[in-house]
């Protein structure tokens, strides 16, 4: 099998997850990073063996690579993303896949045209917790899934947002608690549940008002094709940090959960009610450090960037989809533009189906 050539663009924090992952991916090799930040990505690049570190696409491009993966800033998703596809080259980006729809929905088009592989990273749905639960609704064991709920309770500090001065902002965050964290169990949420169809919701910036324009807390309310019921719950004012928690509960009667703490912990699946096999898991406990740093967060998901990463490549080489198509990481985003402007206008939002695949794609390597 031939081996991937990629190249990094985007050389902030989530990156590194990336560079480790790629480097314990066979048949991939990186060879540059990106970043509009010359030194940020030279540095970047001498911390990961890479051998190219430059300050545009182009000149990245132009390495001869198979693929990119992206880690930008949320707005400028899109602009990488489409020009990757339009240079022929397999993109795989982190989440969420854009800040509007419009922008979505122009990703996606562009792959289709190119023919090439596109991908979203949602590690979460890597972790055996959530794979067991998608295993039980496949298989019937839950029934048909009826109501879902998603609870996050993070504890940012004031830092967090002041360190970096896109975040908070809606022209460069493109939003907050949603678009930025709880994107992660939304996504989940829909996995589990199914097509989305309509949203209400309100958002308020309860405690970072004088850091961020964006939310810092939300509630919303989410209705599926298939009838089933969620509600969504989060913020980052919690302290300590509850980490998140995702719901189902089926035609069966059974409710099956996953919990994630502390964040970034590896979730487990906290309540299981599925017939014959009940099972239930204590969390939480007062000796656990739960406000950790944000690097350590990341670190800890590390294994899981890596198994999507994997698929990724394995999707490219094999001439499948991956595990997570640009097609999945447009529903969680249209829940989030929908509480947006459900909380904008104070009405039910109806949501429209991501753009049918195009008739023929030709995906290779």
């Amino acid at each position: 099998m031939m081996t991937l050539r990629l190249g990094i663009v985007g050389c902030g924090n989530i990156a590194a997850n990336h560079a480790i992952a790629l480097a314990q991916t066979p048949g991939a090799v990186v060879v540059g990073c990106c970043d509009s930040n010359l030194a940020r990505a030279q540095e970047f690049a001498a911390a990961h063996n890479i051998p190219h570190a430059v300050a545009t696409t182009d000149e990245l491009f132009a390495l001869g690579l198979n693929a990119v993966t992206v880690c930008t800033p949320h707005p400028v998703h899109e602009e990488v993303v489409v020009a990757a596809a339009s240079a022929g080259l397999h993109v795989l980006c982190e989440k969420p896949i854009a800040v509007d729809l419009a922008a979505a929905d122009r990703m996606i088009a562009a792959a289709d045209t190119a023919g090439v592989t596109f991908g979203v990273l949602f590690q979460r749905r890597f972790w055996p917790a959530a794979q067991r639960i998608r295993a039980a609704i496949d298989d019937g064991r839950i029934g048909q899934p009826i109501l879902g709920e998603v609870t996050v309770q993070l504890f940012r500090e004031t830092e967090y947002y002041s360190a970096d001065a896109w975040r908070g902002s809606w022209l460069t965050d493109g939003g907050g608690v949603l678009m930025t964290q709880a994107v992660h169990q939304i996504d989940l949420l829909q996995w589990f549940l199914g097509e989305p169809v309509s949203v209400s919701g309100f958002i308020a910036t309860q405690k970072f008002g004088a850091h961020i324009e964006t939310e810092d807390s939300a509630v919303a309310t989410v209705r599926f094709a298939s009838g089933a019921i969620a509600s969504i719950n989060a913020s980052t004012v919690s302290n300590l940090n509850l980490g998140n928690r995702v719901s189902v509960t089926g035609t069966s009667g059974a409710v099956a959960s996953l919990t994630e703490f502390p964040e970034g912990n590896e979730a487990v699946n906290d309540v299981w009610t599925v017939e014959g096999e009940t099972e239930f898991t204590q969390v939480y406990n007062a000796h656990t450090r739960a406000n950790i740093p944000l690097s350590q967060i990341n670190g800890q998901l590390t294994p899981f960037h890596t198994l999507q990463i994997q698929d990724f490549v394995s999707a490219i080489k094999e001439g499948r989809e991956p595990a997570v198509t640009g097609r999945d990481a447009r529903a969680s985003l249209a829940i989030i533009a929908a509480v947006y402007e459900s909380a904008r206008t104070g009405t039910v939002i109806a949501l429209t189906p991501s753009p049918a695949p195009l008739a023929e794609s030709s995906i290779s390597a």
